[in-house]
């Protein structure tokens, strides 16, 4: 089974022309989560991260259990895993009390150094997101981003993902905003402010997690959801390459319910269907203002 829209990619490759660029109008911006989204087919890096990270702990916690909070910020999520019945018993069977929030940072303490070390392996972009963006920018598109990663592990994926040719005008990190992170609109809010967009109501954002999509729902933006690519499905490429198409049907129809049912105005398989749904986005946007 393919990974991707072939033919998505291929329109993509199209000369620049006037007439695309003004049927973009009136958006200004979209701002895109990271794994999952941009790099990172199937989301892989947090989540076997996680569950690596917990077992050092003498804690078990499965791949299903570690996508569970997928999308918000990192130490939030450590501290959700652990609030979560059969994760939290064992920690009491283990330590004879229940996890508290020293124990969230031990456990985040430990992470962060995994994480940082295996982050490069999954710094791949996803099939279409490269030229996507090179799509974007040629029609005067502004391009942010955000994402559950601290900024030290940004660190160490962004030159990577840069080389590979993706390289958005702003990147901001899950823990540095004081305000927080998702499911709050602070991140998208401060990629409006960095690229000078005028109305929020002018951006699009682009997620693969629950949380990614009511964060751009709580900023006023239109939102976008990856089903195919991202950590609702799950699956790595070669995984998926190999993988039961019946299987693989049932996880995008649950992916693309739980993204609509979290308000994504739009759902679509990954990064490559994208210049499709900001074409119609815009000529929505159009034909309300005529009907206004």
């Amino acid at each position: 089974m393919n990974t991707f829209n072939p033919s998505a990619i291929q329109a993509l490759s199209q000369p620049y022309d006037q007439t695309t660029a003004d049927a973009l109008a009136p958006l200004q911006a979209v701002i895109f989560d990271w794994a999952g989204t941009l790099v990172d087919f199937g989301s892989l890096a947090p989540t076997q991260i996680f569950v690596e990270a917990f077992a050092t702990f003498g804690i078990r916690i499965t791949l299903e259990q570690a996508r569970g909070p997928m999308g918000i910020s990192k130490w939030q999520h450590i501290e959700q895993l652990l609030h979560e019945d059969s994760i939290a018993a064992q920690w009491l069977t283990a330590f004879g009390r229940a996890p508290g929030a020293a124990d969230i940072d031990a456990i985040y303490a430990r992470f962060m150094p995994m994480q940082i070390a295996k982050v490069g392996e999954f710094s791949a972009p996803i099939p279409g997101a490269v030229p996507t963006l090179q799509w974007m920018r040629a029609r005067g598109l502004k391009i942010g981003s955000c994402s559950g990663y601290p900024r030290e592990v940004l660190n160490q994926l962004l030159p990577l993902a840069h080389a590979a040719g993706l390289a958005p005008d702003h990147v901001v990190a899950g823990d540095e905003l004081a305000a927080g992170g998702r499911p709050g609109p602070f991140m998208a809010l401060a990629n409006v402010l960095a690229l000078g967009v005028t109305d929020v109501r002018a951006c699009v954002k682009v997620d693969d997690t629950t949380p990614g999509i009511e964060e751009g729902l709580r900023a006023g933006m239109w939102t976008v959801g990856l089903s195919l690519s991202g950590n609702e499905v799950g699956y790595a490429p070669d995984e998926l390459a190999v993988a039961d198409p019946q299987e693989v049907a049932a996880r995008v129809a649950a992916a693309e319910n739980k993204l609509t049912q979290a308000g994504a105005h739009y759902v679509i398989r990954s990064i490559a269907d994208l210049p499709e749904v900001l074409l119609s986005i815009a000529a929505r946007m159009r034909q309300s203002v005529k009907a206004a």
